[in-house]
């Protein structure tokens, strides 16, 4: 069901978890499914018990780089910090690693392994299981998202070869916003190539699923609003939800479209890569490498693509940098206003927008004229409702858990939640 969510899955949150053990214990009545999220800048993973429609927490987790290297971060189900400790992965076999890694803390098997896809192009619009044609064809999509698409598919087959009895879904970021219009995704280019399955398709969906799911949870009449749902964090877009599905959203064909990121420049006259190529002499590698992994709030401060490190900066760069980043962020929202013919609501989600209070609060100022303004002490708390009781626009902050909605479409494809 491509673009819906539906509320009642939303029942059981993390946040409102009873702290329990600091072992996760697995109930033998509800197989476990692993979640694996396979970003730009982190490796993120969840162990879910399903049974009766619903999930339950087990297992949480994180690679992420540090100074030092990389390091794995464990988490109980309230989120309380199991254990932090050197990674070191073997090879081309990292997946299976983790995947031995959290069996070993369960002591017992997965019962499948779920994975975040980040481009499913025209052809796959739902969660499916893996295959090798499956694969293939996603491996072809790879020009469309080169730092991510690759690296996803590369986990899926080394568990393929190290476990190729254990069930795989993938499921996609594209997928949700299957359901828009025509005129919102289509390129002003010869139809010839919107032919060939070059569009817009949009990113972030598993995450915007999340939102829309738990917002019609917290608030009904909001959700079933016109919102904007700001994923904010290394890779950076906006959606614009009416009545929990997407109509439009910022990042377009690729993920390179779009906010100012972390490490990715967002939208781009295509003239300006037209002058790289012919006075710059950049060929396509070298356009990957500038466009993807050195622009952004990286090219632009000259220091780091991390929001929290220019933050602290007294750098002039630095504040150019999320000068530009709040800029950018907020005339998008002003955009898909546009698209909803209205605004009803506004979240924040992802790292920057879950935890940081300047930026959130800097983007709203910029879009007051619209109707949106903060509480100061509710932002500065970072939860729930940030906006004044009666606003015309509400402003919250919602936690994005794309790890339970590829653990939920996992168990619903293989049947696991009955």
């Amino acid at each position: 069901m491509v673009g819906s969510v539906r509320g009642e899955d939303w029942l059981r949150q993390d946040v409102n978890s009873t702290p329990g053990v600091r072992q996760p214990e697995v109930n033998a009545r509800m197989p476990p499914v692993l979640a694996l999220n396979v970003g730009s800048s982190t490796v993120k993973f969840g162990v879910f018990e399903a049974a009766r429609g619903h999930l339950a927490p087990v297992l949480r987790g994180r690679i992420e780089s540090n100074g030092a290297g990389r390091r794995l971060v464990s988490q109980d189900a309230a989120g309380g910090v199991l254990s932090e400790t050197p990674w070191v992965a073997g090879g081309d076999d990292a997946t299976s690693d983790l995947l031995r890694w959290v069996e070993a803390r369960l002591a017992g098997p997965v019962a499948a392994v779920g994975h975040r896809v980040v481009h499913g192009g025209p052809d796959f619009s739902q969660a499916v299981a893996a295959s090798e044609p499956v694969l293939e064809s996603l491996e072809a999509l790879a020009p469309l998202a080169p730092l991510h698409q690759q690296q996803g598919l590369a986990g899926v087959r080394a568990l393929r070869k190290a476990c190729p009895d254990l069930p795989q879904v993938l499921t996609f970021d594209t997928a949700f916003h299957g359901g828009h219009e025509p005129v919102a995704d289509r390129l002003g280019l010869p139809r010839l190539w919107e032919a060939r399955g070059l569009r817009r398709y949009g990113f972030h969906g598993l995450s915007y699923e999340s939102v829309a799911g738990q917002l019609a949870m917290l608030d009904p009449s909001m959700a079933e609003g016109r919102v904007v749902a700001a994923h904010l964090g290394s890779g950076a877009s906006l959606c614009a939800l009416r009545n929990g599905r997407s109509i439009d959203t910022t990042m377009g064909a690729t993920p390179l479209d779009g906010l100012v990121m972390g490490t990715r420049c967002g939208s781009l006259d295509p003239g300006v890569v037209l002058y790289l190529q012919q006075a710059g002499g950049l060929d396509a590698a070298g356009l990957v490498d500038l466009l993807y992994r050195r622009s952004g709030l990286l090219g632009v401060s000259g220091l780091s693509g991390d929001m929290r490190v220019l933050l602290e900066s007294d750098s002039p760069a630095a504040r150019e940098a999320v000068d530009l980043f709040v800029y950018r962020a907020a005339r998008e929202v002003a955009a898909l206003a546009g698209s909803l013919e209205g605004l009803d609501g506004l979240v924040f989600t992802a790292g920057i927008g879950e935890n940081s209070p300047r930026i959130r609060a800097e983007t709203c100022a910029r879009l007051a004229w619209l109707g949106v303004e903060l509480d100061p002490a509710a932002n500065r708390r970072g939860s729930g409702r940030l906006s004044p009781v009666g606003a015309p626009v509400t402003v919250r902050m919602i936690r994005t858990d794309e790890e339970r909605v590829i653990a939920r479409h996992t168990s619903r494809l293989l049947g696991l939640d009955r």
